[in-house]
């Protein structure tokens, strides 16, 4: 017919311009959405998967270390790191199961005491009001020992999410570039020189970042282990123990441990509780003035704040284990924004 008006795409035409623009964008939105509602349903084996990473990055570690006094295979450096952990251990199991095991009740007696005691003195000059909180206070910190993989369901979930963790870090430790080398591949080719270099800093920064937690955590157990027995505290071995163990959660673990420490010392005299202040002090006097500045100068800079309030988010939402894996999070996180902002700034520069 002469005299029509050419026809143009409408909005529901595939080949319309502003269409294409707001199905690229829907799409967009969708998988972002997508992809929180997976993590979100995921969150506990991604939880483990990270766990696996900061495992290997141990163990990567020292196969590294090793390497500059042994000159042999990477296998036989990482077979030797693996039987060093199974042989420490093997040696913790035994010493808590021989010496310790049987305090752990007589420590729960003591805290309970303890902190009814508190309770009753504040009571007493009506400083709280009388509610019965202290031995309901007590049972949750001293429960919550107990209670450290209640995430998992069961002590067989525990031990199977252990396990998994262990068989994950042996795998990533031995043929690391393997796996970097399958991520990479589902990337643009111009991208990967950029994930690699991103990749290794991560790799350098976390490993930085465990070998200060274990210095950091070997510091604080056995100093504080042996310098409670000089001071004549109570079970000592096991405040040793516990302290080194919460050392591995930054801020939040050195005061529960503070905490277990004063209440024991104190169940024993005035003098003693004042000995376990005194030392409790001193271990994290030397640990945040030259372990964790040393270990930041050569890691990655995070401020306390910072690690405190990932730490109460990432437990909130995660239980302990989120608590546990806050720090080396925030850290990767970090390091990740660091190489884009610089890559940006290159590119801006070009």
């Amino acid at each position: 017919m002469t005299g029509r008006v050419p026809e143009k795409p409408g909005p529901s035409d595939s080949r319309s311009a502003a269409t294409v623009q707001e199905f690229h964008k829907a799409a967009v939105w969708l998988g972002l959405a997508a992809a929180l509602a997976l993590v979100v349903l995921l969150i506990q084996p991604l939880l483990l998967v990270f766990a696996a990473l900061v495992f290997a990055s141990m163990l990567d570690g020292g196969t590294r270390l090793l390497g500059r006094v042994l000159p042999i295979a990477r296998g036989w450096r990482l077979l030797i790191t693996c039987l060093a952990v199974v042989a420490f251990l093997a040696w913790t199991f035994y010493f808590a199961g021989s010496q310790i095991t049987g305090q752990f009740e007589a420590l729960r007696l003591v805290v309970e005491t303890q902190i009814t005691r508190v309770f009753d003195w504040a009571h007493a000059h009506g400083l709280l009001t009388k509610s019965g909180g202290g031995e309901a206070i007590a049972n949750d910190l001293m429960g919550s020992m107990g209670r450290l993989t209640s995430f998992v369901g069961s002590a067989l979930g525990a031990v199977s999410s252990t396990a998994m963790i262990i068989v994950l870090g042996l795998f990533i430790a031995a043929e690391p570039r393997l796996y970097e080398r399958g991520f990479a591949w589902l990337l643009p080719i111009e991208r990967r020189a950029d994930f690699y270099a991103t990749s290794e800093r991560m790799g350098y920064t976390m490993r930085r970042l465990m070998f200060g937690r274990l210095i950091g955590m070997a510091v604080e157990g056995f100093g504080t282990g042996i310098a409670l027995t000089l001071a004549g505290v109570p079970m000592a071995a096991l405040l040793g123990l516990l302290t080194g163990l919460l050392a591995f959660l930054p801020n939040i673990g050195s005061i529960v441990s503070g905490v277990l420490i004063i209440l024991v010392g104190f169940s024993a005299g005035f003098e003693t509780g004042m000995w376990g202040i005194i030392i409790y002090a001193s271990v994290q006097v030397i640990d945040g003035n030259i372990i964790v500045p040393w270990v930041a100068r050569r890691s990655v800079d995070l401020a306390p704040a910072l690690i405190l309030g990932a730490q109460l988010l990432f437990g909130t939402l995660f239980g302990i284990v989120g608590l546990a894996l806050a720090d080396p999070i925030v850290a990767m996180i970090k390091v990740f924004l660091e190489e884009r902002s610089k890559r940006a700034h290159a590119e801006e520069e070009t």
